[in-house]
């Protein structure tokens, strides 16, 4: 089965940074376009940011400037920086990869940012 398994959330102050990373298995991660999205009470659904196979990238308009994603394909790992981050980022961020038809998702991890 694949998996997608996040870390690096928690608890940090306006200002501040986060690194969340996830790693994906049994599956050809190379062949993937990987996605971070993320999701607030009572909100919908947002794409912060995304990079495909080839590593070009894009992001949400608030987040530009702030967020990097990037991706190490030999640890089958991507990434998501959150620099200066804002109250209005706290939110579940979860991790996407996408192929074709094939659509997954990882399980959330929660990042609050309060002072």
């Amino acid at each position: 089965q694949v998996q997608l398994v996040e870390s690096g959330g928690g608890l940090v102050q306006p200002g501040g940074s986060l690194r969340l990373s996830c790693a994906a298995s049994r599956i050809t991660f190379s062949n993937y376009d990987m996605s971070w999205y993320r999701q607030a009470p009572g909100k919908e659904r947002e794409l912060v940011a995304s990079i495909n196979s080839v590593g070009t990238t894009n992001y949400v308009d608030s987040g530009r400037g702030r967020l990097t994603i990037s991706r190490d394909n030999a640890k089958n790992t991507v990434y998501l920086q959150m620099n200066s981050l804002k109250p209005e980022d706290t939110a579940v961020y979860y991790c996407n990869a996408r192929r074709w038809a094939l659509n997954f998702w990882g399980q959330g991890t929660q990042v609050t940012v309060s002072s």
